[in-house]
């Protein structure tokens, strides 16, 4: 594709009343999100990320400080050859569409994705989380990034959940959102999907009466529930896991942050596939 053909389809915006502009600020909203089934995600190395993993893009907005940019200018051309859009945009319409007072210079409008449910069957050592009706979008997106960085192969959400593709979610993912499989359920899927699967379920709870350094993890596949901000595992999934564990603590707090919680306890689990960094092999 040559220079000219691809610079003649990037459009200039100025205004934050132009329709594609609102079009691509009304997905802050959920209904407009799930309207389109599109999300919003800032950063280039995130759209390079996604680029990389296959999502498709609808549309590429950069600054108009970045024309020239090697980097910038490869990407625009990767858009157009997807089918996708290119609008190269005053800092004032990218503060408005990231809500920034500092916008990143590069955003990137995605297909929304998910798992389905149905076709996630885990294979010995795979490690899957499912979070219950969980509410705050940092603790999804960081969720999401540990499951991640410890290798789980994703999440299920289950019950009503905040949103995966919020743009708050979507920052604290710090572009895992692209690697990370998502599916979602309501509780009597799940339920019914956990007894046609082979894997251990294994529970987060304040009565648990396991210790969570204890189990034996590696045999089979693990799938780590874990319950609601406020209230914990409700009984229903509590009664569905093979062990209910507990995360001791000896200071005056009685509970973990969800996110914490679960990055404790997702090391554990991958502890016999995570290799210890600088061991001397001699």
């Amino acid at each position: 594709m040559s220079d000219n053909r691809r610079v003649g389809q990037v459009k200039e915006v100025t205004s934050l009343s132009n329709p594609i502009v609102k079009d691509i600020r009304a997905l802050a909203m959920k209904k407009f999100r799930d309207q389109q089934n599109a999300f919003m995600a800032e950063g280039l190395k995130l759209v390079i990320d996604a680029f990389d993993l296959g999502w498709t893009i609808r549309t590429l907005v950069f600054a108009k400080a970045q024309r020239g940019n090697p980097t910038v200018e490869k990407i625009a051309a990767r858009t157009v050859a997807a089918g996708g859009l290119v609008l190269e945009a005053s800092e004032k319409v990218l503060g408005a569409i990231t809500r920034r007072d500092n916008p990143q210079m590069v955003v990137g409008v995605f297909q929304q994705r998910w798992a389905a449910l149905k076709d996630i069957r885990p294979a010995d050592g795979d490690v899957w989380i499912a979070l219950d009706r969980v509410r705050d979008p940092g603790n999804l997106g960081t969720v999401i990034r540990t499951a991640d960085a410890v290798g789980a192969k994703g999440v299920i959400l289950v019950g009503e959940t905040t949103d995966p593709f919020s743009v708050e979610t979507v920052r604290a993912t710090m572009g895992s959102v692209f690697a990370v499989p998502v599916a979602r359920a309501g509780v009597e899927a799940f339920l019914a999907w956990g007894k046609g699967v082979q894997a251990t379920f294994v529970g987060t709870h304040l009565k648990g009466s396991v210790d969570y350094r204890t189990v034996d993890y590696a045999k089979g596949p693990v799938v780590l529930v874990m319950g609601n901000e406020q209230q914990g595992l409700p009984d229903e999934l509590a009664a569905s896991c093979d062990a209910l564990i507990r995360i001791p603590q000896a200071g005056r707090a009685d509970s973990l942050n969800l996110a914490v919680a679960t990055g404790v306890a997702l090391y554990e689990i991958r502890r016999h596939a995570l290799p210890v960094v600088g061991k001397d092999e001699n």
